[in-house]
């Protein structure tokens, strides 16, 4: 194993030039994360949140037997953050160093089949929300609706009737004056009460709080194929309780997602074949968003890293990004250190397996940098090639810090066992970064750009037009520059584009102009070379078919991805986030956590980008 000097790393990560946040990030990071006083004014600055973040998690470091390294550490840690290279997830940002100190994003909870089971996850669930985590849940150990229940002698009510109980905790805690949480439902597709899941949102505004999808197999996926029936079972017993016919139920699964984006799949298959801890129990959910799978009882801190910064001479200043690959690590391991958990089970689940999810946000930047366009088989190559860099790298800095810390507590019962000691069970995960996109000034995730030019409101009532800095900058150099064309750009106006090359088109193509099979390309590109998932919606023109929707889900399946959204454009009635171009963009995350069509700041339309409400009038957020 090539050694790792931790000090050099600190070192060349202290001297990265500090990054420059957009009016737009401040005002997001003054609503949302600047610690506040009694009467809601902040006390912080972005510069003071950064430094109390680095202060909290650098004392991991004496907690782990490394004490020499702490303030190097800090430092580095405080760079990687000021310079926008690298940023935790949403609740190590708000919570470190203040009295909560929940620092993980994402939470699976078990259902068990009793109601003492029931409302121990309610009870759990409104714990996590109220630390500012969403949670994921599989009904799918619940009897059926009419199975037996011995101990009163009556019928069981069936999971679509608890969750409901779930969807309310929800509300009530929202409405306690706390952030909304954010549930995942999950029902495996072999459950006899299948149907009354994948039907259970066709009414407006049911199941608000929940981001549903259907754990399919790979056995029913090849029954598909081959035109069968599928028995459905029994969860108390093991017994069939009848029969249904796949290709009817997956027509039921594309209409209603078609008809309002949901219920999303979840491969399960996929998703276990890479669990590392299969000894400690099958994974059966995922987080809100769907880039998280884990164990009952797990939680995962996540972070990104900014893409868009590691663009060099038409190339990938690769050195710079593998400094950064191995500090993240180290920040997120420390942060598991230093987090606390709402219950004693999560705290062993997550100090047993150690798990962290690091990803990357500014994907579509890079491209455009790198003068590639987002949907070419050369974006492909490149995100494998980008994907596969930071999962060796990262795995390499988690080997490193097994020597130097100990493995994983669970490690001898591991894949991992007989191998070179690992400090975490994974490593890596692409999240959406709604929010952490627009402090760090990026793209979200890796979807494509979302615009060219927008209109922002700012303090005062000015206008301000915020434009693709790489777009203005080939504009100048090819002589098609002019603020009127930019000015008819962000309204909207088509016949704006006929003034713009096709070359630089393509090379901007936004999130509606890239076709769906290439939103899946690259979700799966990613996917090969990512320890947990990859969380992306597939947005569709409102004129897409049906059809669409099956062509994009098999293309999920036989592409290896662990799971797929798809919105198709205006259709769903109450939840249109933004109105813009005839288009609108829509998110699991964003559904589940405000059901407002306007943003309530400015009155502008609230805008999905990958994994958030945003205004891009004011710069308002939900997430």
């Amino acid at each position: 194993m090539e050694p790792i000097c931790w000090s050099a790393i600190f070192d060349r990560i202290r001297r990265r030039p500090p990054g420059s946040l957009t009016p737009n990030a401040r005002l997001v990071l003054q609503r949302r994360y600047l610690l506040k006083n009694a009467a809601g004014r902040p006390i912080e600055d972005p510069p003071a949140m950064f430094a109390r973040v680095a202060d909290n998690i650098a004392e991991a470091e004496v907690r782990l037997g490394c004490s020499d390294l702490r303030d190097a550490a800090r430092g580095a840690f405080l760079s990687a953050m000021e310079s926008l290279d690298f940023l935790p997830n949403s609740p190590t940002l708000m919570n470190a160093g203040r009295q909560l100190q929940q620092l993980a994003a994402c939470f699976v909870l078990p259902v068990e089949d009793s109601i003492e089971g029931i409302f121990d996850a309610v009870k759990a669930a409104a714990l996590i929300h109220q630390s500012g985590g969403g949670t994921g849940f599989s009904f799918s150990r619940l009897r059926p609706s009419g199975d037996m229940v011995s101990t009163s002698r009556g019928q069981a009510s069936g999971p679509i009737s608890f969750m409901r109980v779930f969807n309310e905790a929800t509300r009530a805690i929202s409405q306690g004056g706390f952030r909304r949480g954010a549930n995942m439902g999950i029902l495996r597709i072999d459950h006899p009460d299948i149907r009354d899941f994948i039907r259970c949102k066709e009414a407006e505004g049911a199941f608000e709080n929940f981001n549903l999808s259907v754990a399919v197999t790979n056995d029913f996926m090849e029954r598909l194929e081959r035109n069968e029936s599928m028995p459905l079972v029994n969860p108390r017993d093991g017994g069939q309780r009848g029969s249904v016919s796949a290709a009817e139920l997956w027509a039921e699964i594309v209409r209603h997602a078609w008809a309002n984006g949901e219920p999303g799949l979840f491969f399960v298959d996929r998703a276990n074949a890479d669990q590392p801890t299969p000894a400690l129990g099958p994974i059966e959910s995922t987080n809100p968003c769907g880039e998280q799978p884990l164990l009952p009882h797990e939680a995962c801190n996540l972070g990104s890293v900014n893409l868009s910064h590691f663009a060099a001479d038409r190339d990938i200043d690769w050195p710079a990004l593998r400094d950064t690959v191995h500090l993240a690590v180290r920040f997120l391991d420390d942060a598991i250190e230093m987090s606390r958990y709402p219950l004693a089970a999560i705290d062993a689940t997550v100090r047993g397996n150690r798990k962290i999810g690091l990803g990357v946000m500014g994907w579509a930047d890079l491209l455009i940098e790198l003068g590639i366009p987002y949907d070419s088989d050369r974006a492909l190559e490149t995100a494998r090639r980008v994907m596969a860099f930071i999962q060796a790298e990262g795995r390499r800095a988690s080997q490193h810090l097994a020597v130097e810390r100990g493995p994983f507590p669970n490690h001898s019962r591991s894949l991992f066992a007989g191998g070179p000691a690992q400090r975490n069970a994974t490593i890596t995960t692409v999240a959406p970064t709604g929010t952490l996109s627009l402090i760090a000034g990026c793209s979200a995730g890796i979807e494509p750009i979302f615009s060219i030019a927008t209109e922002r409101n700012v303090l005062g009532g000015e206008r301000l037009l915020e434009v693709q800095p790489a777009f203005a900058r080939i504009a100048r150099q090819r002589g098609f520059y002019s603020d009127d064309l930019l000015e008819r750009m962000a309204s909207g106006d088509p016949d704006a584009l006929a003034r713009v090359p096709e070359d630089v088109l393509r090379l901007f193509a936004t999130a509606h102009q890239v076709a769906p099979q290439w939103h899946v390309r690259m979700q799966a590109a990613f996917q090969e070379h990512v320890d947990n998932a990859v969380s992306k919606t597939v947005n569709l023109p409102h004129a897409a078919r049906p059809a669409d929707v099956d062509r994009v889900y098999r293309l999920a399946w036989q592409l290896g991805c662990k799971g797929i959204t798809i919105y198709r454009d205006a259709s769903r009635q109450e939840q249109v986030l933004l109105k813009s171009n005839g288009r609108s963009l829509v998110c699991r995350e964003c559904l589940v956590e405000d059901d407002a069509r306007m943003c309530p700041e400015c009155g502008g339309p609230l805008v999905h980008e990958s994994g958030c409400h945003v205004c891009h009038g004011c710069g308002y957020t939900l997430c």
